[in-house]
This record gives C-alpha cells, sequence and structure tokens, in this order.
C-alpha cells in the first residue's frame, strides 16, 4: 500500500512551529488533491493545509491543539484507496492498540500543568507531558529560563533541566544555568536564584466572583495570544516613554492640497501613516541603534528596516503587518504597502510571512481620537512608537516683523524604549529627530 506523508509546510520567515486549529477530515476519509485537510495557525494569522495527493486519510498524526515543528509530518495518506478501506476494515484490533497505547502515554498525573502559567509563560503539550512524567511542579517549570521563541521553555530546555534537579537548589545556582554550550537564553540574562527570587511575581492571580447578571465571555485565539504577548514584553524589557509634540502644519496642508490628483493617479488614498512612516525611517537610518534586538548579553543590530503598523480589527484584536525593506521605498511605495496590508488585514488575507520580520512598530492611536498613549514594545524588537490624533491649537508664530498667534496643527507622538539597552538620550533624541522631519516638510514637495 503507497502512503505519503503530509509535511508542516514552511509558512513564512523565522516561522518555525504552528499549532492545529481544527482537522477538517477524519481519519478514513476521502481526498481530492488540493482539498483542505486542516486549519493551523501560526502567532496570529489561520492557515489552510491542503492535500499533496488524492486518496484516504489512514491516520493523523497530532490532536487539535498541538504545536507542530515545521517540516514535520501531520498525517498520512494512502494514495492505494482499495487498500486503505482494507486496512481500516480487517485490522480494528490493532487501531484500538494504537488508541489504547496513546490514551496510557498522555493519561494525566496528580498534578496539573496549566498551557499558560501565571506570569503569562506558555508550555507546548510536550513540555506538559515531560512535567508530567518526571513530576516537575508548575513553579519549576516557571523558574526553567526559556530558548524558544518569546522565551518558550522547549523540550531540550526541560531535558537539560531534569539532570540538575537536585543539584541546583543545592548550589543556589539558577534551573536554567546550564552551559552556556548547551543552551542558548533568549531573552533573558541568568541569574542566581536568590536575585530570581526577589525578583520574580510572587503573588497568585486575584479571584474573581461572578456576580448575578454578569456575562463571562471566553476569550478567542487572538485575544489569548495577544494577551500573552503583552504580559511577556512587560516581563522582558523594562519600559520607558518619552513624548514630543510636533507642529504637523505643513503636512496637513501638503497633503490636504495633493490628495486628490494622488488618488486619481494612483489609485490609492493617501493617508498621514505613510507620512510618518517615512519620517520615522530616516530617523532609524540616523539612530541604526534603535533598530536591534536583545539575545542574552548580546545586541542584535539590524540591517534590514522593517516596519510594523498595528492593525485594529473588527473583531476588536490587534495584529501588526510589516513593511519590508521600508527604506528601499519612496512615499509612493510605502503608501502601496500600507493600504494593501491594512486592507488584506481586515479581510484575513495576511499570510504568516506579512507579520514576521518587524524591527520596529508604530501605533496611530491617533485614529481612535486619543491624543498620546504608552504603547508596549513588540518583542523582540526594543522600541516601539505611538503617533495621537492631529488637533488645531493656538501657537506663538515667530516672523520676521515679531511674534504672532496663529492656529497650527499639533500631534503628539510617544516612544516607548527598553532600558534595558536604550537609555533616555538616544530614546529622546529619536523622538526628537522623527518630530523634526515631520515639522520640516516642503508643503511644495512634489509626489
Amino acid at each position: 500500500m503507497a502512503q505519503v506523508e503530509l509535511i508542516m509546510p514552511k509558512m513564512g520567515e523565522s516561522v518555525a512551529e504552528a499549532t492545529i486549529i481544527k482537522w477538517l477530515k477524519k481519519e478514513g476519509d476521502k481526498i481530492e488533491a488540493d482539498e483542505t485537510v486542516l486549519e493551523i495557525a501560526t502567532d496570529k494569522v489561520d492557515s489552510e493545509i491542503p492535500s499533496t495527493a488524492a486518496g484516504i486519510l489512514v491516520k493523523r498524526l497530532f490532536n487539535e491543539g498541538d504545536v507542530v515543528q515545521v517540516g514535520k509530518a501531520i498525517a498520512l495518506i494512502s494514495t492505494d484507496a482499495t487498500a486503505a478501506v482494507e486496512t481500516k476494515t480487517e485490522a480494528p484490533v490493532q487501531k484500538t492498540e494504537v488508541v489504547a497505547t496513546q490514551t496510557t502515554a498522555h493519561a494525566p498525573s496528580a498534578q496539573t500543568i496549566d498551557k499558560n502559567s501565571s506570569s503569562g509563560k506558555f508550555f507546548s503539550p510536550l513540555v506538559r507531558n515531560i512535567a508530567k512524567e518526571e513530576k516537575v511542579s508548575m513553579q519549576e517549570l516557571e523558574a526553567i529560563q526559556g530558548t524558544g521563541a518569546n522565551g518558550r521553555v522547549t523540550k531540550n530546555d526541560i531535558l537539560a533541566y531534569l539532570p540538575t534537579r537536585g543539584k541546583q537548589a543545592a548550589s543556589g545556582t539558577n534551573v536554567a544555568a546550564v552551559s552556556e554550550k548547551e543552551t542558548k537564553v533568549e531573552p533573558q540574562v541568568v541569574q542566581t536564584a536568590s536575585v530570581a527570587k526577589d525578583t520574580a511575581p510572587s503573588h497568585n492571580k486575584p479571584a474573581v466572583s461572578v456576580n448575578a447578571g454578569d456575562e463571562v465571555i471566553e476569550m478567542d485565539r487572538m485575544r489569548k495570544l495577544i494577551a500573552d504577548h503583552m504580559v511577556m514584553s512587560k516581563h522582558t524589557s523594562p519600559h520607558v516613554t518619552s513624548f514630543v509634540e510636533a507642529d504637523v502644519t505643513n503636512i496637513v496642508l501638503w497633503r490636504e492640497k495633493v490628495k486628490k490628483n494622488f488618488e486619481k493617479r494612483e489609485g490609492e488614498k493617501l493617508t498621514f501613516t505613510p507620512i510618518f512612516i517615512e519620517a520615522l525611517v530616516k530617523a532609524i537610518k540616523d539612530f541604526p541603534m534603535i533598530n536591534i534586538s536583545v539575545d542574552g548579553n548580546k545586541i542584535i543590530k539590524r540591517k534590514n528596516i522593517n516596519v510594523g503598523m498595528a492593525t485594529a480589527l473588527a473583531s476588536g484584536n490587534l495584529i501588526v503587518p510589516v513593511i519590508k525593506n521600508a527604506d528601499m521605498l519612496n512615499l509612493t511605495g510605502i503608501t502601496k504597502q500600507v493600504n494593501d496590508l491594512a486592507n488584506r488585514a481586515r479581510t484575513g488575507k495576511l499570510t504568516p510571512d506579512d507579520i514576521q520580520g518587524g524591527t520596529y512598530t508604530i501605533s496611530n492611536v491617533g485614529s481612535f481620537g486619543n491624543v498620546m498613549g504608552t504603547p508596549i514594545i513588540n518583542q523582540p524588537q526594543v522600541a516601539i512608537m505611538a503617533v495621537g490624533a492631529i488637533k488645531k491649537k493656538p501657537a506663538v508664530i515667530e516672523t520676521p516683523t515679531g511674534d504672532v498667534i496663529g492656529i497650527r496643527h499639533f500631534m503628539f507622538l510617544s516612544h516607548s524604549y527598553d532600558h534595558r539597552v536604550v537609555d533616555g538620550s538616544l530614546g529622546g533624541q529619536f523622538v526628537r529627530r522623527v518630530a523634526d522631519y515631520l515639522e520640516q516638510w516642503d508643503l511644495n514637495r512634489e509626489f
């Protein structure tokens, strides 16, 4: 009987794994080539996996909710339909034995290992199963420094920890302080147990009562991912925010003058966002140490300038598509990228690669009428900027004949940065430079 493996495909740059959301086919179902077999999720983007061959689905190798590495087989498909049906009907005992074995292997122990810890750490099904079998407590899992994406504890992390369990407590070293040759710590610095105990949150989750008339709403998958990512970011980076108010009168007047002709010529609407991104990119080129990431005690200086733009969805959730190599685009190119990504985000047509590889993020809180905000860093980046609503204000204007009072358009820029690697001097100069580029806008600029 000929069988082919259905492989978890590579879905974008730096995407190493995906979660199975839903199987659309059962074992024994007939499948056509290119027919969707299951739905998966990677970070914030959902995708469908089609069959690579026509035949019968004879085995699903993972369950819904399992996290699967890219390149792993997720199902077996028999291309000999007749043989597949005969195998299914003649060997029911074998199938029962497999199910029994799986049930035994995954039988829960007395202790409970939750998918997410109180501090926001995520533990994969494989890590939780190892923890149950080895009687590793939730508290011990919390203390392990993960080397996976966003500090996630991997299989290798927990296996490296097991032989040192007793020794770690006696020596007073951190449970994750395995040899640096064996474990690459990201993004936290290894500490002694005494320091970790003092700095780690010691409080429990607050008890929440449900009163008569209250409505309990289950978070959807995207909201859970956002919540986990935000908690992780605040635990990872000491946030500092600097503010600058910019006079953007020239930009407002220039956009009003050119937007109709631009839309007629390019078939695109000209919003303020591409203008802000252009100024941001110029400032990043002036201050390249804003365009970095932290890997343990190392700083990774990024070559590419990939700007993420936080985009609100109709569901109330948030997604951050990325404009790749934004420094290589002119204002027209940035405008087309902004409009395309925003439209595909709101219609659910982004690909996994569209949200990968960002090196700096901008969030337009002004679109909600807010004058400023204190945005949370999109890890593993080290900074993020929020642009507020543009408001008319009276201002003192210097002229050759003296100062006069006039009406000007002002906007606040809020710059949050990781104080581990970005000091107030750099963080403050950077946001000031963005404001300078906006204020120096040429009213006669050709577009």
